[in-house]
């Protein structure tokens, strides 16, 4: 099943303070769930709002949980959205029927914002491995050398979106950046083989690990120091992975102003989206939604000399090759 037939970027999006899925093409927005049910009576269906309601619903989380059936029909609405906009006055009734807005009248949040798992794999880049192993500013408890085995720990509290601001608690005086590539499970995934891994990929998204060194040194264990509200920012978009053949060839890079941080690509990870993928199923059901977050390369501000914090007033961007760019405004609370 091929997703290029207009738009393969989903989003969530806001509009008026109403949170709703959609797909950005071309700095305008699709509202799926309305394109649907729009289509479904274009084509005298009865129950078209219900049908639409079942198959794509309006939220990104309920929309994942249909799987492919549910990526089908939102394409088929896409196509018909794109066929409708092509006729003469087609998008001012796209307009009016809540189908189609302007990227400039919406405000894209989290592609992702309530993931029943939110896992983040640590060390996963030699050249980050190796840096940690110089001497990072604030020592972490990580050991020496590769790991074995994929690290792999949780992140909690808030998920922030494009845009909104990471915001540094007064009790964190180290914050840093980590530019990472996501993955998005599209179905339930257990005892999956390698092999077959990337079969239960939904897409890929950008993310920031942001990390709170002085917190994260403390102890073995690194939630708190990965945890703080706004700590993990996502977006801007969930690119289905028909756009997205190899995850193991991307370029991934880490900017603030002109400032490049982190350059890289994902082809030096050590263990690979589907060898990831694979070690987590054998002990825990990956359900659709589950965001993995893949590691981040070298370059961040702890292994620096001197060390480089995030600073208020700076705006940090991530940018993976396909996937666009994510930029977010620092803050203290």
């Amino acid at each position: 099943m091929s997703s290029s037939l207009w738009a393969t970027k989903l989003v969530t999006y806001s509009h008026r303070g109403e949170v709703r899925l959609g797909a950005y093409e071309d700095d305008a927005v699709i509202d799926l769930n309305r394109a649907y049910a729009l289509m479904l009576r274009e084509q005298g269906k009865p129950r078209a709002e219900a049908l639409a309601a079942a198959l794509v619903p309006p939220s990104m989380m309920e929309f994942l949980q249909g799987e492919e059936e549910s990526i089908r029909v939102a394409l088929e609405a896409i196509r018909f959205v794109k066929q409708q906009a092509a006729r003469p006055g087609g998008t001012e009734k796209l307009k009016q029927a809540g189908v189609w807005f302007l990227r400039n009248e919406v405000v894209l949040k989290a592609p992702v914002p309530n993931p029943p798992h939110l896992l983040a794999i640590g060390l996963n880049y030699r050249a980050h491995v190796e840096e940690i192993d110089r001497g990072f500013a604030q020592p972490i408890q990580t050991g020496t050398g590769e790991p074995s085995y994929p690290v792999v720990f949780t992140k909690e509290g808030a998920i922030i979106g494009p845009g909104e601001t990471i915001r540094i608690p007064p009790v964190v005086e180290q914050p840093d950046y980590e530019g990472e590539l996501a993955v998005v499970i599209g179905k339930p995934a257990r005892h999956v083989t390698r092999e077959r891994a990337l079969d239960y990929v939904a897409g890929y998204m950008i993310f920031n690990d942001v990390s709170a060194r002085d917190l994260q040194s403390r102890v073995s264990q690194w939630t708190m120091g990965k945890s703080p509200d706004t700590f993990s920012a996502m977006g801007p978009y969930l690119v289905l992975k028909d756009e997205v053949p190899d995850p193991q060839a991307l370029a991934i890079r880490t900017r603030i102003g002109s400032e490049v941080l982190q350059d890289s690509s994902t082809s030096r990870m050590i263990f690979s989206v589907a060898v990831l993928i694979e070690h987590i199923s054998q002990v825990m059901t990956l359900t659709p939604g589950t965001v993995i977050t893949t590691g981040t390369p070298e370059g961040v501000g702890a292994g620096r000399k001197p060390p480089r914090w995030l600073r208020p007033g700076e705006t940090i961007v991530v940018e993976v090759e396909k996937l666009g760019e994510l930029a977010n405004p620092i803050a203290r609370e």
